[in-house]
């Protein structure tokens, strides 16, 4: 048995050399321009900050890991198209020649929900979010946000967004293999309910407004996997009763 899983973990630990060097290039590319990234990432911060406030490294060696996640972060993102293409060819080898063909299209929607997601995270639920913190007794404390904490939140937020709009995608790919079909859904959705709130509840902070704005597009992103599944393999009628 280990001897027929031999060529699957040598093949696993060349995608994994190769999505690694990937992402340390990406690294030190970002790492030399830190600085306008993090001045980008500051932005929604800056605009809900009181007049006269801005963010402070409490610690000595604070701004320089904070430079490090910045850099790791913006390196990975850079990096989804190879780490995608990357998995894909990892699971091609399981998959049939008519499935093989949905590499590229796989590659790139996931990348694109990817940023999308972020994107709805950076222009929606940051801003919203770090408002209602800012702001929550304000007029007993001021408030001089971390510059690392707040880069942690804010990273946190951006990937669990965008690893929360690939739900349509993965349904797209175990719809078309057959794994999925739209009744299986609908018929876990209650429990998908369950799980989206639970979801919502870790990857946010904890207050209820930014986990409402996660809960609530994924909830509608659940629909249109419904709708995906039952476009690409749908529900028999023996499935249905």
């Amino acid at each position: 048995m280990f001897e027929d899983l031999k060529p699957h973990i040598a093949d696993l630990r060349k995608r994994l050399i190769i999505s690694g060097l990937t992402l340390i290039v990406m690294f030190f590319v970002c790492f030399a321009v830190y600085e306008p990234i993090l001045e980008w990432m500051m932005q929604p911060a800056k605009e809900v900050l009181p007049a006269g406030s801005s963010m402070v490294a409490i610690e000595v060696q604070e701004t320089f890991f904070t430079a490090l996640k910045v850099s790791f972060f913006s390196g990975f993102i850079i990096s989804l198209p190879v780490i995608f293409w990357q998995l894909w060819l990892f699971l091609a080898p399981g998959l049939y020649d008519h499935e093989k063909k949905l590499a590229l299209p796989f590659v790139f929607f996931a990348t694109l929900m990817f940023l999308i997601g972020a994107s709805f995270s950076y222009y929606v639920v940051v801003p919203f979010g770090f408002e209602f913190l800012i702001n929550f007794g304000n007029t007993v404390v001021s408030v001089l946000p971390s510059i690392g904490k707040y880069v942690t939140f804010f990273t946190k937020i951006l990937f669990g967004f965008g690893l929360a709009f690939e739900l349509p995608v993965i349904t797209f790919f175990l719809a078309k293999i057959g794994l999925v079909d739209d009744q299986m859904l609908k018929n876990f959705f209650k429990y998908a309910i369950v799980l989206i709130f639970i979801a919502s509840a870790l990857l946010t902070p904890p207050d209820v407004l930014t986990q409402f704005l996660m809960a609530g597009p994924l909830i509608l992103l659940y629909g249109v996997s419904i709708y995906i599944a039952k476009i690409f393999n749908p529900a028999t009628v023996e499935e249905d009763e």
